[in-house]
């Protein structure tokens, strides 16, 4: 090799003798692998053998990769899986992974048997099947029949989305695209009514369902103590039973067994309410009240079953959905709020115009306002309790962040600027997410996040999920779904603690890589709650969904040369079939710049007026009369997020029915 070549490539040299060409191979940096399957040029050897490499130095970081994150030995692993598969929270025919080496097949109450029975020896991948024992599915058609094709249907009570079926669709992974994708999502989940054109055979496209009986009677409804056994690790008695695997440096492995809650058979899912599986939502808030959390809430009662349509007090047939608002109204590094911040935050909801409505008698029992406690939460949950007093370095994506600072104070989430934006709020909010689904379960959704349909068959959905980070492999917890107590939120949790606190989502992708998790954690496609994200990082500009962003702002500042579209496709045109939308933050960009206040008609005229004055000294024209507002010219092309700002609103002025078709009932007042 010449004297001025790179050091860090492959020095090659061959040595022949009478019997064979042997190959001596040095190297500093790791052999694609791809080379070991080419034809050696060498006589005597067919195929180049993976050398026995011995480094003079240590590799940089980004050559090593990331550093492991494990902490729980193998058999604790097989516990953890054995409790979910068992529980009914893994309703998927994925294998569990080989790395677990699982010794048995598991029966799985949330999968319906197999026509042909489960496979003698592991799968192509080295994983081990479940055993399907629950009920059988029926997959819905959700046509409306004319002439009712006016509104959708209300997704089923007790039905079920099939996420192998969605992932079918559209994983990323797959070379899906979003476009295709919302089609799939609108078809099957019957939201294309009466605008349905003939296509080929779409059958399978249903990927909602019901369950056809009960759980199967083989299936033991006692409840099974937990851990269920000691699981027999299959291995030789002088090898190393966690061999695989590896542990993060400087912590011991956690002493085993794991101890998990009970093990409660599945139910099937109801209408009626279960603790086990409560249609909860949950959302986190820093600091003053705005139009974001707003609209979000707006958008919550524009689509979710909510039973508004029915008289006040009348009782409802299915059991209704709550969105919990965890607001924190101090800095985010202050642990220990006001002992009077449950008065302070009720007196600033009721004087804020934002908040204001909410706190209406009607919506009392659908939206509730919470304090969040960080003591009280954190000494709630038994893995962090005793871990994270003290702490003065909290971690987010590997890097160390000051748990206080004084310029934080005066930052919060709703902050007028992107140079003012909280950070160490949305780090405490990575940490609220997963805290709050384990204790109370249900789903977690970022406050930059509009509601697009019924949640309903995603309530009943046993597994756990996230989704996709864009292109990349990993997850997004802007929308989290864990099971109240389970085993992975457990195991999650307590990672995340002996890796410095670190719950950002991309530190959760390895706890979850290194421990063979992360069938259990499902990585939905990113079209069901951010349909914008590939095309905002020029990824399948060739065949992009309905609206076309090619940046995130563009939501609040449509081209112009688009501008025509939202006013004349409206809400029914935007990313119509997925489930929600993140706009990923922009908390300085008001969604509607003209009527930059609530406008929800004379019910709330109070709330309007303090809004309508605060917008009129910002623009120094407080002489102004009230009525005056309106009569300025308006803005001539609407972005998408004033339009949607002013549907929700038309809805609960009672202008306009919701999407799907029911009128908002106030009652005689």
């Amino acid at each position: 090799m010449p004297s001025n070549a790179h050091p860090g490539l492959s020095r090659l040299k061959s040595t022949s003798t009478s019997t064979k060409t042997r190959l001596v191979l040095r190297d500093l940096t790791p052999l694609p692998t791809t080379i070991y399957s080419e034809k050696a040029k060498y006589p005597a050897q067919s195929r180049l053998r993976r050398p026995k490499w011995s480094f003079q130095f240590p590799l940089p970081r980004v050559l090593r990769g990331p550093p492991p994150t494990l902490i729980y030995q193998r058999e604790d692993l097989q516990r953890i899986w054995e409790w979910e598969v068992k529980s009914g929270h893994y309703p998927h025919r994925q294998t569990i992974p080989k790395s677990i080496k699982m010794p048995n097949f598991l029966e799985n109450p949330a999968l319906p048997p197999s026509r042909i029975g489960v496979p003698i020896t592991p799968s192509y991948d080295g994983g081990v099947p479940t055993r399907g024992a629950g009920p059988k599915r029926i997959y819905l058609d959700m046509t409306r029949k004319p002439p009712n094709v006016a509104y959708p249907h209300r997704p089923l009570p007790g039905s079920v989305a099939d996420l192998d079926i969605i992932m079918e669709h559209c994983d990323f992974s797959r070379g899906k695209y979003v476009r295709d994708c919302l089609e799939v999502l609108r078809v099957g989940g019957g939201l294309d009514n009466g605008r349905r054109t003939r296509r080929g055979r779409m059958d399978d496209w249903r990927y909602l369902y019901i369950e056809d009986s009960p759980i199967a009677a083989s299936q033991d409804q006692t409840v099974l103590e937990a851990p269920v056994s000691r699981l027999h690790v299959g291995h030789d008695d002088d090898s190393d039973p966690n061999e695989g695997l590896r542990k993060k440096r400087g912590v011991p492995w956690e002493v085993p067994p794991i101890r998990l809650p009970p093990i409660s058979p599945p139910k099937a899912a109801s209408t009626s309410c279960d603790p086990d599986r409560p249609r909860l939502f949950h959302m986190f808030w820093a600091g003053p009240f705005t139009d974001k959390p707003y609209v979000s809430l707006l958008s919550f009662l524009f689509t979710q079953n909510l039973g508004m349509h029915h008289a006040p007090g009348q009782r409802e047939r299915t059991c209704r959905p709550q969105i919990w608002l965890w607001i924190n109204p101090r800095p985010a590094a202050a642990a220990l709020p006001n002992p009077d911040a449950t008065r302070q935050m009720e007196d600033e909801l009721k004087s804020n115009p934002w908040s204001a409505p909410f706190l209406h008698q009607r919506f009392k029992d659908v939206i509730q306002f919470k304090l969040w406690n960080t003591t009280a939460q954190f000494d709630s949950v038994p893995e962090l309790k005793d871990e994270w007093r003290g702490r003065e370095w909290f971690y987010s994506a590997g890097k160390k962040i000051a748990s206080t600072k004084k310029s934080q104070g005066k930052e919060r989430a709703g902050s007028t600027s992107s140079s003012t934006y909280d950070r160490l709020s949305v780090i405490l909010s990575d940490t609220a997410r997963f805290i709050l689904c384990h204790r109370f379960g249900g789903i977690y959704l970022d406050a930059d996040t509009l509601f697009l349909r019924d949640y309903t068959e995603l309530l009943n959905q046993p597994s756990a999920f996230a989704y996709r980070w864009s292109r990349l492999p990993l997850y997004n917890t802007a929308v989290l779904k864990l099971n109240k107590g389970s085993a992975l939120g457990k195991m999650i949790i307590k990672t995340a603690v002996k890796n410095g606190m670190d719950f950002h989502p991309m530190s959760v992708a390895r706890y979850l890589k290194d421990a063979g998790m992360q069938r259990l954690l499902v990585r939905l496609p990113d079209a069901m709650f951010d349909s914008a994200w590939l095309n905002a990082e020029e990824y399948q500009i060739e065949r992009p969904p309905m609206p076309y962003f090619t940046s995130f702002e563009q939501f609040f500042e449509t081209p112009v040369k688009e501008s025509a579209v939202p006013q004349a496709v409206g809400f029914d045109g935007f990313f119509k079939g997925a489930y929600s939308y993140h706009f990923h933050n922009f908390w300085w960009k008001p969604f509607d710049p003209v009527r930059n206040f609530p406008d929800l008609g004379p019910r709330f005229e109070e709330p309007e007026r303090k809004a309508r004055a605060a917008m009129r000294r910002g623009k120094g024209t407080e002489d102004m009369a009230d009525d005056m507002i309106d009569i300025d010219v308006d803005e001539r092309d609407l972005s998408w997020a004033t339009v949607l700002k002013r549907t929700f609103e038309a809805y609960v002025r009672g202008e306009r029915p919701n999407m799907y078709g029911e009128w908002l009932d106030w009652g005689e007042e």
